[in-house]
């Protein structure tokens, strides 16, 4: 037996026993700020602020705690060195569970952060930047890794009932002010609807979020952050503008009118276009919530693949 030295400090968690043998699922730390630069497949490497959660498992028994500073010394020692892409992610798992040989199986990690991107205006020649909350989840269990990525995506959603009912008193109001006249001009039709009786009613719309999260295939080695979001803003067609000048709010009040949806409707619309990138996404989740202007509460639809062994349709995650 190595002879203790006089001055050296004592290691607890490695030299006392646990007050109750047993296994846990997991051990470790939440929110670590960690200054990140992300690969992503379609605009190269981007920097983001980083909160970070990291743990393993116990799944010796008689080990009384991991080594938390280990952990967090690996994440700061990545953040300073690497790029952040789903191919090293992999491999930092395995090094997670090589820093706690004999005492973990499985290990964990979850990046969440401002995903800060430039969006072009819908018209005019300008631009601004647009933040999207992510999620970045690794796993490592059984020799495999999951890696999964959430992103929340706001646009606009206009209820179709609420136009159908505005487009019914427009027309009654048309047919108060033009019902005694034998014949109308396109004159007019065209003064009245500009008029303030051309907005006799109007429907309303309110900021909605799609909330997606999915299981990304093993073949997939740069995130794919931009890709999602712009499959998502696709398939909705409204997305939540920054730089906004007359012609551009123009164009966004023709894309709500042309793309009216309930709940349903943007659900459905979200779940074929997901379905058709299955080379990028073994599974998906989702949840649309339009944060209702009418009403006090929101309206929520939610979906998922419905692969065998995939995501449950729980109501969040």
């Amino acid at each position: 037996m190595t002879e203790k030295r006089p001055n050296e400090m004592p290691d607890v968690a490695a030299s006392q026993a646990p007050q109750i043998n047993g296994t846990l699922n997991w051990v470790g730390m939440n929110r670590i700020a960690l200054p990140l630069n992300i690969q992503d497949a379609h605009i190269g490497v981007n920097k983001v602020n980083a909160f970070v959660q990291t743990y393993v498992n116990i799944c010796n028994p008689d080990v009384k705690g991991i080594h938390m500073s280990r952990l967090y010394l690996l994440l700061s020692e990545f953040s300073d060195n690497q790029v952040l892409s789903a191919a090293n992610l992999r491999e930092f798992l395995a090094h997670m569970l090589d820093s706690h040989e004999d005492i973990s199986d499985q290990a964990t990690l979850n990046f969440e952060f401002d995903y800060v991107i430039q969006r072009k205006a819908l018209k005019s020649q300008f631009s601004g930047w647009k933040d999207y909350p992510t999620e970045i989840r690794a796993t490592l269990k059984d020799g495999k890794v999951d890696l999964e990525l959430g992103i929340h995506v706001p646009y606009s959603s206009t209820c179709p009932c609420s136009a159908a009912l505005a487009r019914q008193l427009i027309q009654q109001q048309f047919s108060k002010d033009f019902g005694d006249k034998a014949s109308v001009t396109p004159e007019e039709v065209e003064a009245w609807l500009r008029s303030d009786k051309g907005t006799f009613a109007t429907p309303h719309s309110q900021r909605s979020i799609a909330k997606v999260w999915v299981k990304l295939d093993e073949s997939v080695e740069d995130f794919p952050i931009t890709d999602v979001i712009g499959v998502i803003e696709d398939a909705l067609q409204t997305p939540v503008q920054t730089a906004v000048k007359r012609e551009d709010e123009q164009e966004f009040a023709r894309l709500n009118g042309h793309n009216l949806m309930f709940c349903e409707d943007a659900a459905r619309r979200v779940k074929s276009a997901l379905n058709k990138n299955d080379k990028i996404f073994n599974d998906f989740w989702l949840r649309i919530e339009h944060l209702e202007s009418l009403h006090a509460h929101d309206a929520v639809a939610i979906a998922t693949k419905g692969v065998m062994n995939g995501y449950e349709p729980l109501l969040s995650r």
